[in-house]
């Protein structure tokens, strides 16, 4: 709606984006200070149709086609006084045409088309069918009552359903927290096995448990999270389909056990590492600092990995190597026959 334009002082919306477009019953539109400009004394006269117009009759543009506020403003001027339904009628025919009329008159009223006779019926309509017409407003005002009670209902119910949760997560809260605690000091100072106080706290955990719903449907109904909507649809009714393997549990892994890794220098091993020091091989090795150390790192560790490097390709072994030759043989023979 940028490129919006005031008739009369042709500003744009572009250029003053504070401008506020108002529009009448005859469908045109006027920036707000042409408003106050031209209806200064209260009435006047639109600058594109001259249609006589009434200052306090201008409403805010809420549409780009001022043509659609126009209508809009119509329909619901003209709903209010043709509001018979189909109860009202003896056939369902006669409904039809009944809401083809009001079609009619609607179009003549958004396009000009006839006005002076399209307001004659509407006149005429409104003597003849002012008993019905005040009945059925009536009866439309009472329904609206009655549909908001129904919807202040539900947001009461809603909000006492979410305090209910709510305390029930606090309460639930707070007895895991004395369990937990309860628990720890029973470790603690008791004098009894710990298994037995851990398996006496599981099933006090479960009783709890078990003990919880009924204490929500005697306050009042289980304590659940809605899962629809007022209008009936599912609340979260696109769900994640996708299927995950099971965790294993704990107990089903089997325990780590540490073996020491076998190096094969195919020669003297180096000396271990707890030796390195009295054999003074640490001796042109910068010293580990406090940092290095806190961190688990020594000198003594540089020094074993790079006598590690230095004597793994040292020395050969012609073992080894006639093997390798006749392996490397094996696989050219398998080649050259297939």
């Amino acid at each position: 709606m940028d490129d919006q334009t005031c008739p009369k002082c042709k500003t744009t919306k572009y250029r003053n984006p504070n401008m506020v477009m108002l529009v009448n019953a005859c469908g045109h539109a006027l920036c707000e200070s042409c408003v106050e400009l031209l209806f200064s004394k209260g009435s006047g006269a639109c600058p594109e149709c001259k249609c006589p117009l009434r200052r306090n009759n201008f409403r805010i543009q809420l549409f780009e086609d001022p043509a659609v506020d126009k209508e809009v403003d119509i329909r619901k001027r003209i709903l209010k006084e043709f509001n018979k339904r189909q109860e009202d009628f003896p056939t369902l025919r006669e409904y039809n045409d009944y809401l083809e009329e009001v079609e009619t008159i609607i179009f003549n009223l958004v396009f000009d088309n006839d006005t002076t006779n399209t307001n004659k019926m509407i006149d005429n309509y409104k003597k003849e069918n002012k008993d019905i017409t005040m009945k059925n407003r009536n009866r439309q005002s009472q329904e609206e009552i009655e549909l908001e009670e129904l919807i202040e209902a539900e947001k009461a119910q809603q909000s006492e359903k979410a305090n209910l949760y709510v305390n029930a997560e606090l309460e639930e809260k707070k007895q895991k927290h004395k369990a937990r605690e309860k628990l720890i000091d029973e470790l603690m100072f008791s004098d009894a096995d710990a298994k037995s106080i851990v398996a006496s706290h599981v099933q006090a955990t479960a009783a709890l448990a078990k003990e919880q719903p009924k204490a929500a449907v005697q306050a009042g109904g289980p304590v659940v999270k809605s899962s629809k909507f007022s209008s009936g649809i599912q609340i979260g009714l696109r769900q994640n389909t996708s299927s995950f393997l099971p965790i294993p549990k704990q107990e089903d892994l089997p325990l780590f056990h540490y073996s020491a890794p076998v190096f094969d220098y195919d020669g003297p091993s180096p000396p271990a590492i707890a030796v390195l020091g009295k054999l003074n091989y640490c001796a042109n090795i910068r010293a580990a600092n406090v940092t290095e150390r806190a961190g688990g790192y020594t000198e003594a560790l540089s020094c074993c990995r790079a006598l590690q490097e230095a004597m793994g390709g040292l020395f050969y072994s012609p073992q080894s190597s006639h093997k390798t030759t006749i392996v490397a043989a094996q696989e050219t023979d398998d080649m050259e026959t297939t």
